[in-house]
């Protein structure tokens, strides 16, 4: 006699072979996919801060005072149940390239589909961007809280009033992006090729 197993469970077993399959691929290809020069990602991290500086009103005098900005341009993030988000950036300091860092998550829950975006996150206090330069993998939520800021199209940043030691921005093309979250994101520095 054989035995089979229900439609409902062969249909769960088959979605988590999948995204367990898919959340592979994407660790297994985005490291050495995505490894970039130090130029290319240069060239990344400029182009992102001038459209920063296009799409968020009082942007521009926001990372003015800032002691440190990561800049990560071009997030990937995955996911089919399970996720992954990977990307390549660098922190400035003074205006020069103090670091290259490896953003790298994974989450688990009803996501489908991919997206690229861009982080700019901005240490307001030297306290803050010690802390970030001092850890060996440095995770939202856990080493250091990012306060996001959502707007709305055309709306200004009120510099004069952001108190926050760290300052977190997410945006794409259209502008800067609502309802996300980077807990759990994870910073490592790195040394690229």
């Amino acid at each position: 006699m054989s035995r089979h197993l229900p439609t409902a469970g062969r249909t769960r077993r088959g979605v988590f072979w999948l995204s367990l399959l898919a959340l592979g691929l994407l660790a297994a290809a985005a490291p050495s996919a995505a490894a970039k020069s130090a130029s290319e990602i240069q060239a990344a991290v400029k182009a992102c801060l001038e459209r920063f500086a296009k799409q968020v009103g009082g942007g521009r005098e926001l990372t003015a005072q800032a002691k440190g900005i990561l800049v990560m341009p071009g997030v990937i993030k995955a996911g089919f149940i399970l996720g992954g988000e990977y990307g390549e950036g660098a922190l400035r300091v003074g205006g020069k390239t103090a670091g290259y860092y490896r953003l790298a998550s994974g989450s688990i829950g009803l996501q489908i589909g991919g997206q690229a975006k861009d982080i700019v996150i901005l240490f307001m206090t030297e306290e803050a961007l010690r802390g970030f330069q001092a850890s060996e993998g440095w995770e939202v939520g856990i080493d250091g809280n990012v306060a996001l800021v959502n707007l709305g199209g055309g709306e200004r940043v009120d510099f004069t009033r952001m108190k926050e030691p760290i300052i977190g921005f997410v945006f794409d093309v259209k502008g800067l992006m609502a309802d996300i979250s980077l807990k759990g994101a994870k910073f490592s520095r790195f040394h690229p090729k």
